[in-house]
């Protein structure tokens, strides 16, 4: 993400996020759904054969790409793409897009839907609160916006949900704006949020980060950042059954022992997220990181990511076209997808510079 961490660099891979298997036989999934524009809080239910997991984003090796922005300053879909599975937009708003049901609370811990696997792999069964799941476009910036930019921006951009960075020691801007009065005036004003966590990094990146992995830390440490990052998410009104996701930069993945402490340390996190009825979401490179976890996912690993948040910057506006990943991973509302970096936007006389999401996915339950 652009400039939003401690590693300032800008290489970009793919992200990912991983999601939770359901039981044998399969899990019906509670959801609750919101629209892109509105604080809808129907809640809706379906069966779901299968569940996904968020696409991470990685810090090195990608290309960014460039998005082409509308007349209003959105960004536009590549010619062909299909807008997010199941989308539609929602009457009078901009950009907007109606929200779909996702897949049950009732998971093996770490399971990601999508991915056969076995009872046996998973440590414990917990039951979720039913996620909150959001569908259109989302932005990321560095530092949260104050009230009257979020205002400003509710009422003429295309955007529905915004992401904010709430802790982790490798979290890299100022957050004087973000408290639990800022989220719940954002969230009254029909925003959803989606709340980042800048945990440790990996051993073999090519970075200054004062918080860093290795193999003898790995299980303890994700175990304290999972806490903390529950803990951060609560104290600002985020409550359980809201899904809190992971940022993991690029890192070398032919690097064996690098990749094997980073997914363990990814894993100790989500079992401490789910300890607490969160839901665990992952962001990541789709070359790197992202890649990692998917490739863990493809091996049926027990704890990995619900939902993945991708960082591919093709300036394709979607979750399914050009999914980077096997088709059957993280399907269900468990994607989100960064397709362009680094935007300067105006909207009601307010500027930001953001990054673009594509988003269907579970997002932040605020009380």
């Amino acid at each position: 993400m652009s400039n939003r961490r401690q590693p300032k660099q800008r290489r970009y891979i793919a992200l990912s996020v991983a999601s939770l298997i359901l039981l044998a036989g399969g899990g019906a999934i509670a959801a609750e759904a919101v629209s892109s524009r509105g604080n809808d809080d129907t809640q809706q239910s379906e069966n779901v054969a299968d569940g996904t997991g968020p696409d991470g984003a990685a810090g090195t090796g990608a290309t960014a790409g460039t998005a082409k922005p509308s007349a209003s300053g959105a960004a536009k879909p590549a010619a062909g793409a299909s807008s997010p599975a199941g989308a539609t937009p929602s009457a009078g708003a901009p950009g907007g897009a109606s929200a779909q049901a996702t897949p049950s609370a009732t998971t093996a811990a770490g399971a990601r839907s999508g991915v056969p696997q076995s009872p046996g792999q998973s440590s414990t069964v917990v039951r979720l609160p039913a996620p909150r799941v959001f569908t259109g476009q989302a932005f990321d910036t560095c530092t949260a916006p104050n009230l009257t930019t979020m205002n400003a921006w509710r009422k003429s951009s295309p955007y529905g949900a915004a992401a904010v960075y709430i802790g982790g020691k490798n979290r890299g801007c100022a957050q004087p704006q973000l408290t639990s009065s800022w989220v719940r005036s954002v969230h009254s004003a029909g925003w959803q949020l989606i709340p980042l966590y800048v945990g440790a990094q990996p051993p073999c990146q090519t970075s200054k980060n004062p918080e860093r992995i290795t193999a003898a830390n790995a299980a303890s440490l994700g175990t304290a950042d999972g806490a903390d990052a529950v803990a951060k998410a609560s104290a600002l009104g985020m409550r359980s059954g809201s899904a809190i996701y992971l940022d993991m930069e690029a890192y070398d993945i032919g690097n064996a022992s690098c990749v094997q402490s980073v997914l363990t340390y990814v894993q100790a996190w989500d079992r401490a997220a789910h300890a607490k009825g969160y839901w665990a979401g992952f962001y990541g490179f789709s070359q790197s990181s992202a890649a990692a976890i998917a490739t863990a996912a493809g091996s049926h690993t027990a704890d990995l990511p619900d939902a993945l948040w991708y960082a591919r910057y093709d300036n394709n506006a979607d979750t399914t076209t050009g999914f980077p990943f096997a088709s059957g991973l993280w399907t269900g509302h468990r994607r989100g997808h960064q397709y362009a970096v680094n935007k300067k936007e105006t909207f009601g006389g307010a500027t930001v510079t953001v990054d673009h999401n594509a988003w269907d996915a579970p997002v932040a339950v605020v009380n």
